[in-house]
């Protein structure tokens, strides 16, 4: 497998793309999507239309396939991990819904969002319908170590996206801050869809499946984070400089704020603070600083190390084709250019 530092820095290799990390799942995503599209089935056809939205622009289905992935490492899967990795779909789509009302977005994926296509009213109900198809699946499985699990990961996405919201001076952000947002907002659900493949596959290994996904998670949103500067919108299906656009701070530039000139952080603070949405011409600016005063080499840097970890973790599970593929993922997650 290719090492970390190659994983997050680039490698001559082709990263692996999302349908060949599936091989061990013998179609499992299908039955997964079949799931969702039964649970959240409903007697009133407004809200069917929206679903039907949903799924027709389905996303990546990365951390149900994790669900899965965990739950074959060891040789033991069990039938219930179709249904919690519908769950754990099910709570992301919620959670990205809420955040595109919050963020007022208007493109997910290149596509338009529920508060773009209907209201920011009906953004909100959605979310909430989701969050509780998600609960009702999980009283019908039963297993009671999932409902913490997804309980929790759900109740540290809120915190996190409060958190952000509620931070007055951007640029005040500190990299402790950065990383306690985004272990909330993305490494907590990624951790969780590991640990629960494990609590119906193989239970002793949910402590290093759990740390797997939270070290991936990390990486994969410092992967995230970097692509808003490196990725095209054909590629990324947003802008490039979009978390700019949108004032928000990430890895690559609070670091970069620690090497920068009083001129350069003049400029900065004038894009942080100007009224109205910055100008491209102003992005870009930023963008040149940040790649300038080794932002992204240094975000580059902490993902191998993240990658490393998640590796790491995975030395204390049965080597099988699973945990192969999950070993892909950490390539996958800090080589991808979406």
């Amino acid at each position: 497998m290719t090492s970390s530092s190659e994983s997050a820095a680039g490698s001559l290799a082709d990263p692996p793309t999302l349908e060949s990390l599936q091989g061990p799942l013998d179609g499992g995503l299908d039955r997964v999507m079949d799931h969702i599209r039964h649970v959240v089935l409903s007697d009133f056809g407004g809200m069917d239309e929206v679903n039907d939205y949903l799924l027709t622009v389905r996303g990546k289905l990365f951390r149900p396939m994790l669900t899965l992935l965990s739950n074959h490492v060891g040789g033991r899967p069990d039938d219930r991990a179709v249904s919690l990795a519908a769950v754990v779909e099910l709570v992301h789509l919620a959670t990205l819904v809420h955040d595109d009302a919050v963020d007022h977005s208007v493109l997910r994926r290149g596509q338009p969002t529920i508060n773009a296509l209907w209201t920011h009213q009906v953004a909100i109900i959605m979310g909430d319908y989701l969050y509780s198809r998600a609960v009702a699946e999980m009283a019908r499985v039963g297993v009671m170590e999932a409902v913490g699990i997804i309980g929790a990961a759900a109740s540290s996405m809120s915190v996190g996206e409060m958190r952000q919201l509620t931070s007055y001076d951007a640029l005040d952000f500190s990299e402790q801050d950065y990383d306690r947002l985004i272990a909330a907002k993305t490494a907590s659900l990624m951790a969780a869809a590991c640990e629960i493949g494990a609590v119906v596959g193989v239970p002793e290994y949910r402590a290093p499946l759990r740390r797997f996904g939270h070290n991936l998670g990390m990486a994969f949103q410092i992967a995230d984070d970097l692509l808003d500067y490196t990725g095209t919108a054909a590629e990324t299906g947003k802008p490039s400089g979009h978390d700019l656009r949108e004032r928000k701070v990430t890895l690559p530039l609070v670091a970069a704020l620690r090497h920068v000139t009083d001129a350069e952080m003049a400029e900065i603070r004038a894009m942080f603070t100007g009224e109205g949405e910055p100008l491209d011409e102003e992005i870009h600016r930023v963008m040149e600083i940040v790649e300038a005063r080794g932002g992204l080499d240094y975000a580059r840097g902490r993902a191998a190390g993240f990658a490393a970890a998640a590796e790491e973790a995975l030395s204390e599970v049965a080597d099988d084709d699973a945990r192969r593929g999950l070993e892909a993922c950490v390539t996958y997650a800090t080589r991808r250019s979406r």
